[in-house]
């Protein structure tokens, strides 16, 4: 056999093509890169969205991770809950996320330029929490104004805080309240521990603590309904995954795990 001249057409054909897939594996895999697939059902790259979620959400959040996650394999969902008005400071300041649900739509509307078009995902009411059995038969609103009962309020800055101001100033109940908290879960954790006799919380957090505390029911006519938008970060590295699962918590597997928590419809 005799032997391939290293300047023979045969060769050269040969370097061009190995040239040419050299050029198109990294091209292809560049391509693939940018795939945003994976809030979809099935395969592409995996994307891992961050969503900042008011604390009432903690619990029903914890669940619908789970679910979604199930769903759509290729995303890994990281929920950080904190009070709204905490989300709000922290998508200002340029904190990475994907996704903002907040517990009222006026600290939405004040995030106009950092989120796309914000969705109502559920509502919500208020109770008051008392200690487990009610030791000391608070029966409404106005009890919250006797003398020798410690009341614990969220701050005024805080969803729960505003409407639980409105509602008392409705009503003309002045509460003297031994603390104001950063977020709804520490006004139920006082309740539950003894440190507060009764506090102002949302329905869903009461429920989330049975046998801890009991809920007293404020009448609607007297009640404030909390809404809970739901919006895509504009600094999202993944806007389509994002979206997608904005537009998943509006649909029927959401809507169900929001209900079975006792959020009512949007």
């Amino acid at each position: 056999m005799f032997p391939i001249h290293p300047k023979s057409p045969a060769v050269r054909r040969a370097a061009v093509a190995a040239a040419a897939v050299a050029l198109l594996v990294p091209l292809a895999a560049a391509c693939g890169g940018d795939d945003d697939s994976a809030g979809k059902k099935g395969g592409g790259k995996d994307v891992r969205l961050t969503v900042l979620a008011a604390s009432s959400l903690t619990d029903v959040f914890a669940t619908a991770e789970k679910a979604y996650e199930k769903d759509h394999p290729g995303t890994d969902l990281t929920v950080s809950a904190a009070g709204s008005q905490e989300l709000a400071a922290q998508v200002k300041q340029g904190s990475p996320a994907d996704v903002l649900v907040t517990a009222d739509t006026k600290t939405m509307d004040g995030l106009r330029a950092e989120t796309g078009t914000p969705t109502v995902i559920a509502k919500n009411r208020l109770v008051i929490a008392t200690r487990e059995g009610n030791p000391d038969r608070v029966k409404g609103l106005k009890d919250l104004a006797r003398r020798g009962l410690k009341v614990v309020l969220a701050d005024d800055t805080v969803p729960v805080g505003r409407y639980s101001k409105e509602v008392l100033d409705r009503q003309g109940v002045a509460v003297k309240p031994v603390s104001k908290e950063a977020n709804v879960r520490s006004v139920l954790s006082k309740v539950e521990l003894g440190e507060a006799d009764a506090g102002i919380v949302y329905r869903t957090d009461a429920a989330s603590a049975p046998g801890k505390v009991d809920a007293v029911e404020i009448p609607a006519e007297q009640n404030a309904v909390a809404s809970y938008p739901a919006a895509t970060l504009k600094g999202s590295a993944h806007g389509a995954a994002a979206a997608a699962f904005v537009k998943w918590l509006g649909g029927p597997e959401a809507q169900k795990i929001l209900r079975d928590a006792g959020f009512q419809k949007p």
